[in-house]
Order: C-alpha cells, then sequence, then structure tokens
C-alpha cells in the first residue's frame, strides 16, 4: 500500500519533471509557452503551499531606491553573517574589520512567532556594454520572500511590519552621516551623480561664534522643522525649509551649515551647481537626495547668472572700449556657451519648492552669499529661503565664543579693551581673524600673548580701513576722470567724423553741380 509520504514524494517528483520540460518547451517555443504558461501556474499553485513576495531595489521609474529594499537589506545583514554560506565583503572607513552582508542568489531563514520563512536576494539581467568607458549596470536586484500560505495572515499583518521596524533601527543604529558632492560631466547608466565621504566636521552651535541669543533662535526654529512632519501634511506643504545665510567672507557661513547638520544629524549634499548640465539633471540629483539631509548650494551669486549682472557687466566693458576683432569676440562667445551651464533661474525655483521638491522630506535647503543685494527677489522671498541669517563681523559675544574655543578664557582684564575696539570703534574683523589672531603660534604660549596680538591687530585694521577708505574715494575720483575724459574723447571723435561726412558731401555737391 503506497503511504502519503511516497504519495507526495511521487508528486513532487512528477511536478519538478513537468516544470522542467515546461521551462524547456518555453524556451524554444516562447509564443507557445506565453499561453501555456497560466494553465501551469494554476497546476503549480494547488500542489506548492508556498506564497512569494517580490521586492525590488527600485520603485516606479528606477528614479529612486525603494525604502521597503532598503530596510528589508539592514534587517537581513544582522543575520547575514552568522546563516548566510555566500557572502559579500566590504570595508568601511576607519575599521580594520570586514563588514559582510548577504550575496546575490543567496538565502537565509528567519524566524518569527514559531513561523519559518525563507528570503533570497535575487538578481536578472545581464551587463549591457556601450560605447563608453562608463558600462551601464541592466540588472534588476530584489529580494524574494517565501512562507507556507496558511501563514499568510500573520506575514501580511504583522511580520513585515516587524521586519520594517527593525531594519530602520538598525539603519539609524549604524548610519554614517555622509558629506555629497555631484559629479560632473554625463550620465552614466544607473550610476548615481552624488559622491560621497564621511561626514566629520567637528563645528558645534557650542562653538559657533555668534551672539548666544541668536543661537538658541536657530536651534529652536531646527527643532521645532524637525518635529513637524505631521504640521506640513496639515498645511499641504513639502516637509522642507530654506536658510539664506549672507555675509561677507570668513564670517561663518560654512561652519554654521556643519553645526546644523551635527545639530540635526543629517547628511550635507554639497551641490555645486556650475557642473548641472541642465533642468533636467538639476531634478534628478534632488530626486537621488536622501531624507533627513541639507542640500547645500554656496556662493549662490556666483553659481550661476541669475541675476544679469554679468551680462550687464560684459556690456560695460564692450561700450568702454575693449577692442577685439569679430573672430575674438566669436570665440570668446563660444567658450562662454561651452562653460556656461543651461540651468535656469525657473529651473532652480522648481528645485527648491516645485513639484518635484516634495519627493522625499524632511530636507533643508541652504542658500551663501557675499552679496544678498545681487540676488533675484523671486528666488530669496519667504516661502522659498524661509529663513534670513546675517552672518555678520565678529561682536564682543561671539569674541568671547571664540576665546573660550582657543584659549580656555572666560574672564580677563583686556576683556575691556577689546570690548571697547569691537563696540565703541566699531572695527570690523571676522570671526575667522579673530580666531587666526588668537591661535597660539608655539607651544606654551600663553593666552594673555594672543589676546594682545589680537588688540594689535584689531588697531591695525582699524588704520587700514581707514586707508581703504581714502583710497576708494581717490579710486573713484580717478575712474569719473577717467569716464569723462573718455566721453569726451568719443564725443570729439563723433563730431570729427560728422564733419568728415559734412565735407564730403559738400565735395559731392559741388562735383555734381559743374556736369
Amino acid at each position: 500500500m503506497v503511504t502519503m509520504g511516497q504519495l507526495w514524494a511521487n508528486t513532487s517528483s512528477a511536478l519538478a519533471t513537468l516544470m522542467f520540460v515546461y521551462t524547456i518547451f518555453k524556451q524554444w517555443f516562447p509564443h507557445v509557452g506565453d499561453h501555456l504558461e497560466p494553465f501551469f501556474q494554476r497546476l503549480f499553485s494547488r500542489f506548492y503551499p508556498y506564497i512569494q513576495i517580490t521586492f525590488h531595489e527600485y520603485s516606479g521609474e528606477h528614479f529612486k531606491r525603494s525604502e521597503a529594499y532598503l530596510g528589508i537589506q539592514s534587517y537581513l545583514s544582522k543575520d547575514s553573517s552568522s546563516r548566510a554560506k555566500k557572502l559579500k565583503a566590504n570595508t568601511t572607513k576607519g575599521s580594520k574589520s570586514l563588514v559582510l552582508s548577504m550575496d546575490d542568489k543567496e538565502e537565509i531563514t528567519d524566524e518569527f512567532e514559531n513561523i519559518t520563512v525563507w528570503w533570497q536576494s535575487k538578481k536578472e539581467g545581464n551587463i549591457r556594454q556601450s560605447f563608453s568607458f562608463y558600462p551601464a549596470a541592466d540588472e534588476k536586484r530584489y529580494y524574494m520572500l517565501r512562507f507556507h500560505r496558511r501563514d499568510r495572515e500573520v506575514i501580511i499583518e504583522r511580520y513585515l511590519e516587524h521586519v520594517m521596524k527593525e531594519g530602520k533601527t538598525i539603519e539609524l543604529k549604524n548610519r554614517e552621516r555622509k558629506l555629497y558632492s555631484n559629479t560632473p560631466g554625463q550620465n552614466h547608466g544607473n550610476q548615481t551623480k552624488w559622491s560621497h565621504v564621511t561626514f566629520e566636521h567637528p563645528a558645534t552651535f557650542d562653538t559657533l561664534a555668534m551672539e548666544e541669543k541668536k543661537k538658541e533662535e536657530i536651534k529652536s526654529d531646527l527643532i521645532k522643522f524637525s518635529k513637524s512632519k505631521d504640521y506640513y501634511k496639515k498645511i499641504g506643504k513639502a516637509w522642507k525649509r530654506g536658510y539664506l545665510l549672507f555675509g561677507p567672507p570668513g564670517t561663518g557661513k560654512s561652519t554654521m551649515i556643519a553645526a546644523m547638520a551635527n545639530f540635526l544629524e543629517y547628511d550635507v549634499y554639497d551641490l555645486e551647481l556650475t557642473t548641472v548640465m541642465d533642468n533636467t539633471q538639476l531634478r534628478r540629483l534632488l530626486i537621488e537626495t536622501s531624507t533627513k539631509s541639507i542640500i547645500v548650494i554656496e556662493d549662490i551669486d556666483c553659481s550661476l547668472n541669475l541675476t544679469g549682472q554679468r551680462k550687464k557687466k560684459k556690456e560695460e566693458e564692450d561700450e568702454d572700449g575693449d577692442e577685439k576683432s569679430e573672430i575674438e569676440k566669436k570665440m570668446m562667445k563660444n567658450e562662454g556657451e561651452k562653460k556656461e551651464s543651461k540651468v535656469t533661474l525657473s529651473g532652480l525655483l522648481n528645485f527648491i519648492d516645485g513639484l518635484w521638491s516634495a519627493c522625499g522630506g524632511e530636507r533643508i535647503i541652504v542658500f551663501t552669499t557675499n552679496f544678498v543685494d545681487k540676488l533675484d527677489p523671486a528666488l530669496i522671498r519667504k516661502g522659498r529661503m524661509d529663513k534670513h541669517i546675517e552672518m555678520s563681523y565678529c561682536g564682543f559675544e561671539a569674541f568671547k565664543v571664540l576665546a573660550k574655543n582657543y584659549l580656555d578664557v572666560v574672564e580677563s582684564e583686556l576683556f575691556d579693551e577689546i570690548k571697547r575696539l569691537l563696540e565703541v570703534e566699531e572695527i570690523k574683523m571676522t570671526p575667522a581673524d579673530v580666531g587666526e589672531n588668537l591661535l597660539p603660534k608655539s607651544e606654551g604660549e600663553e593666552a594673555e600673548t594672543c589676546l594682545r596680538r589680537l588688540i594689535e591687530a584689531l588697531k591695525e585694521e582699524k588704520e587700514e580701513a581707514k586707508r581703504r577708505v581714502e583710497e576708494e574715494v581717490k579710486q573713484k575720483k580717478e575712474e569719473e576722470e577717467e569716464k569723462k575724459r573718455r566721453k569726451e574723447k568719443k564725443a570729439e571723435k563723433e563730431a570729427k567724423e560728422e564733419e568728415e561726412k559734412k565735407k564730403k558731401k559738400k565735395i559731392e555737391e559741388n562735383g555734381e553741380a559743374e556736369h
């Protein structure tokens, strides 16, 4: 008598043989195989008690990696090194040990509420070589979850939620914050346009040279933003915020960005607009940024011709008489067009608060500039750049922060003199220059020596400022005189040309009269 086990074994063997024959048949007769496939799938599902769920690496139109895929990847990483037989080994910065993860086409098991499930890492597709130094990979990676159909309810309702929650926790725990920069040139296949290094800037709000009241105001604004996901959803706005940092060079704009990133534990994306080819590439870069990030465009007034100032300056130079041949002018124009990015003001505005800006969430966009007056008002209006922060010259409160940072000094009899120079004399010196003077120049140099050096530097800056004002007045006067001379020369030239025309016309009239 045939036992149930033997019957099941015979059935399984027959099914396996049938599927093998069907696979070969489909390979040689694909059109017929497509018609037979639904039948074989129904037949197979009657005897095969397992359900499969696939989680692809890229969702939608391959614009961004699936959060489900990344969550599963993090979740499985905790058991991969001990359970998987095929592993991928990678090194991490600052670590001598290898990080092991599940390789492609590998399988591991997992248990949840006494239920066993199987995870497989898969990939399909081939490497497609194109005429390029960068071969484009046409591969699709995915995870496949397999479980018994009797456990469907538990897996779908509780297990998958458990996987995503644990994966997110592991991801945050192991998260290494990064500083990204966009790579120039053409897009190569599905390769990202961002490259990164570990973000290790030590700046904090405690070490930032700024008045305490102003720092607390900025910190409160950042905290409120990071906790306002539901509020932004309620008012129908993308979860993002814009900051405009403006002030002279050396006032700490870059340090402020680093302090913000460390305070919120965000990644930083340093976007160099001049290497972005067009608005489409700019949009692609935005899509590839992660949540919990700060997107920075430094020196926005120099990044693109957003104000028309350069064109105006060029026209003025041409009018002033830079005498170049037509060939030279054409060559310069063509060279400028080749180098110039085709990103437009409207493209940048859409990047900040257009429809595509809503992709993802919890992002801060920061612009920095030395000359805020040069920027187009549409670019920095409220709603785009929500908070404008002036990074000014060093005041006494900022000096005290620097004295504590550089010299570990909180009080000194020399502070009164420094306060008088900074507040009464209103001597302008950037925090960067103040810090340079406070920095001990040799081992064992005393704090008092450094403070006296700063006092001398402030006095020298006062005299230098006077000289600069005198030189500016003198230069302005010379420019006005030069402009006047050019105007007179031009008028004289025009008068001479007019006189020549009159003489020529008179000669022509006399010639006609003689005839």
